[in-house]
């Protein structure tokens, strides 16, 4: 039972880092880099959830609930947030206040 409980808070931890890491990556990128070129180029979402990855290692490394697929996951939804925020900004969404 305390298992389960513990599983589950850790579940959701995990998914609101993901959700987290993903929204604050897209408002960042549409609303601070909206005039940087390099927040453009298509290595730039690579670049970020490859950092965001080694970050995400990291904390893996003190925090025994947070596993390798756990950082693998935030790695990827920062990275998939850049790239969202720069089609936003090519699209003409960063007026968008969302």
């Amino acid at each position: 039972m305390i298992m389960s409980l513990v599983s589950l808070l850790v579940f959701l931890a995990v998914l609101t880092a993901v959700v987290g890491g993903f929204a604050t990556a897209r408002r960042f990128v549409r609303d601070r880099l909206r005039f940087v070129d390099a927040a453009q180029r298509s290595t730039t979402p690579w670049l970020a959830g490859a950092g965001a990855w080694v970050l995400g290692s990291l904390v893996a490394f003190v925090l025994p609930f947070v596993g390798p697929l756990a950082a693998l996951s935030f790695g990827v939804s920062v990275g998939l947030g850049v790239a969202a925020g720069a089609r936003d900004i090519r699209r003409g969404g960063h007026y968008l206040k969302a």
